[in-house]
């Protein structure tokens, strides 16, 4: 489980603090999908920064599996396994050898890094595991970021935007491969600015809005805090965008 409580985050500008993050709190349990759903620039990267210990909170408490992330960073970092905004991986390297890279870093042995890349691979679909990632599509480079990411097993997992310039066909894969993750009973956590994605997927979604939470709720008790039956117009409504939209 990830808790998170009045969390907030702002930097310094040529023209002044920008508060980027303000008192953003929500849980997200082991066994669903969390989204967070909110437009570009909502603060959706800030707050999952601040998750995965990247950023220090200027105010605020994430505790993941009852650690709390100012207090034990290193054991936090060890909980989860992290899909940043920016993917990063090695281009010289095979796929293979990308995710056993990040296995050795977290101590795994050798048979259980083999273990583990099989089975992640048979997953999420990964036939390319012993080709270099040099050229690799932006699908087979977020298959292998993902898979480099979980390669230690770890209960709670962060998605920043997954399906982001994916084709139909992988995310339709991404999002089942989400929904394993929820039947093992992790506590899943990821971005997205469409809500249909997030419907589709999300037990809860937290809509995000100028570094705001604006409501928090299942999809259909959304719908029903809106008046809205359309999927679109129930995150413009809550995420007060409706100027924007006309």
């Amino acid at each position: 489980m990830i808790e998170v409580d009045s969390l907030s985050k702002s930097f310094a500008t040529k023209t002044g603090r920008v508060h980027a993050v303000r008192n953003v709190s929500f849980q997200a349990r082991d066994g669903e999908i969390t989204g967070l759903l909110g437009p570009n620039g909502a603060g959706k990267t800030t707050t999952l920064r601040m998750l995965y210990t990247l950023m220090t909170p200027d105010t605020g408490t994430v505790r993941v599996d009852g650690v709390d992330v100012r207090q034990d960073a290193t054991a936090v970092r060890r909980m989860l396994g992290v899909l940043p905004d920016a993917r990063g991986i090695y281009k010289r390297l095979t796929a293979r050898e990308n995710i056993a890279y990040f296995g050795e870093l977290h101590g795994l042995d050798a048979a259980t890094i083999a273990q583990r890349i099989t089975h992640l691979a048979q997953m999420l679909g990964m036939d390319f595991l012993d080709r270099q990632t040099e050229g690799f599509s932006q699908g087979q480079r977020t298959k292998t970021a993902i898979a480099r990411a979980l390669v230690h097993d770890p209960k709670n997992v962060i998605l920043d935007e997954p399906t982001n310039g994916l084709d139909v066909m992988t995310t339709r894969g991404l999002r089942g491969f989400m929904q394993q993750l929820r039947e093992q009973q992790r506590c899943v956590v990821f971005s997205s600015h469409i809500m249909q994605e997030v419907a589709a997927l999300c037990d809860r979604i937290v809509v995000i809005a100028g570094g705001e939470v604006k409501a928090i709720g299942a999809p259909d008790e959304l719908r029903t805090m809106t008046g809205e039956n359309d999927l679109e117009n129930v995150f413009v409504r809550l995420a007060g965008l409706e100027g924007a939209a006309s």
